[in-house]
């Protein structure tokens, strides 16, 4: 009799010890929500990200009231400099020293890896606002980790079905030389496949090149109708320069795979009219869209890259998230944030998968001619939305270890 009460008590001992755990990971840690903008303040994707992303998060935290359930919502920013090693020391830090709960933007699938694997070891949430490579779902998912604003299987998967419509078959590929550039060559390499072309060469010049003359020369002998740029931001932009300057864009299409507004504003209508490619936000789309970038546009004097549009929306759904779960922890943010859907004017009818992937309506854009254009950063032409199921990649060919077999 003795001996089976010991044993009640003791049961009661672990169900108790189990409720207090549960009673300690609900609620604030820290009291406080701390959120981090990861990003590239002084390099190439600067002006894509950088500190565009730090006023689109300041926009979301001002807007949400400044407060979660009671708590101050905090922001800090780092400059990852585009290199992994840095990133990775930067969020190692803030997980582990100061708290942070929710890293965003990412501008660089590299450093995007790494903090998806620190975010993984220590039940911490990230939301890819930046990074492209669709690894970040597939042999890099993380419970944690949410990959929101756009990857490089939909980017790449609408601008080829775009350029395969109008009978352009053979393809030559310039890439930038680390995780995107490769991530993109792939998912090039089997879109173009699976649509009837082929691929008829590749070639990969460093991050941030200077001279862009000798992958130009390579793309031009190919004779292929088709050059697509696996790279982004100045690297694009520049090539896009080079390739006018050499006649190359006379007698083949140019087609830029990730291409911001911030690049068109560069480069100007004049060169790049005419030029067919995916994004996932357009500033000048809706009412509501047009709401939100000029209030952008008062802050920062330009209108927001689809990284500041993805950027505010995914730290507001991350704050809804915490208030009606009543806590920051990581893993249960995440499951709350798979089950609701994400609508705003970002997305309409955008939903989280479990392998992290934010699945949303994608836009096929044409940048206007000169004279086409009304107004400032009046520069798209918007051909067809292009719903999330059918842009992003499907789950029966996700690699992701979080599925269900």
């Amino acid at each position: 009799m003795r001996s089976r009460f010991l044993r009640f008590l003791q049961a009661g001992t672990v169900v108790c010890t189990a409720i207090g755990c549960a009673t300690q990971a609900a609620g604030i840690s820290d009291d406080v929500v701390k959120i981090g903008v990861l990003s590239d303040m002084s390099g190439l994707y600067a002006d894509t990200a950088g500190r565009g992303s730090v006023e689109a998060a300041r926009m979301a935290i001002q807007d949400f009231g400044g407060t979660v359930l009671g708590k101050k919502i905090e922001l800090v920013f780092a400059d990852h400099q585009n290199k992994a090693d840095v990133g990775a020391t930067a969020a190692r830090n803030w997980f582990d020293r100061e708290g942070v709960d929710l890293i965003v933007d990412l501008n660089n699938s590299s450093v995007a890896v790494a903090v998806n694997n620190l975010a993984r070891e220590r039940n911490k949430m990230v939301m890819n606002t930046g990074g492209a490579s669709d690894i970040l779902t597939n042999e890099h998912c993380a419970a944690t980790a949410i990959h929101y604003t756009y990857d490089s299987y939909a980017l790449g998967n609408s601008a080829v079905r775009g350029i395969l419509a109008q009978g352009k078959k053979d393809w030559y590929i310039i890439g930038v030389d680390y995780a995107f550039g490769k991530a993109m060559t792939a998912n090039l390499n089997e879109f173009v496949g699976e649509g009837g072309g082929r691929i008829v060469g590749a070639t990969y010049h460093p991050l941030n090149a200077s001279d862009f003359s000798s992958f130009l020369l390579q793309a031009q002998s190919s004779k292929a109708s088709v050059i697509a740029l696996a790279n982004a931001t100045a690297d694009t932009v520049n090539t896009i320069k080079a390739a006018n300057e050499f006649g190359i864009t006379k007698k083949q299409t140019v087609v830029p795979t990730i291409m911001f507004i911030n690049d068109v504003h560069a480069l100007g209508l004049k060169q790049g009219q005419g030029m067919v490619f995916a994004t996932g936000f357009y500033w000048d789309r809706t009412p509501e869209s047009r709401q939100w970038a000029r209030r952008f546009f008062e802050k920062m004097k330009k209108m927001p890259s689809m990284v500041h549009a993805g950027g505010y929306s995914a730290v507001t759904q991350y704050l809804k998230a915490v208030q009606a779960t009543g806590t920051d922890d990581g893993l249960a943010v995440a499951k709350q944030l798979k089950s609701m859907p994400i609508t705003d004017f970002f997305s309409q009818n955008g939903k989280v998968r479990e392998d992290g992937r934010m699945v949303h309506d994608m836009y096929l854009v044409e940048v206007k001619k000169p004279e086409e254009s009304q107004y400032p950063w009046d520069y798209y032409k918007v051909l067809k939305t292009i719903p999330g199921d059918q842009a992003f990649k499907p789950l029966v060919k996700s690699t992701c270890k979080l599925l269900k077999g």
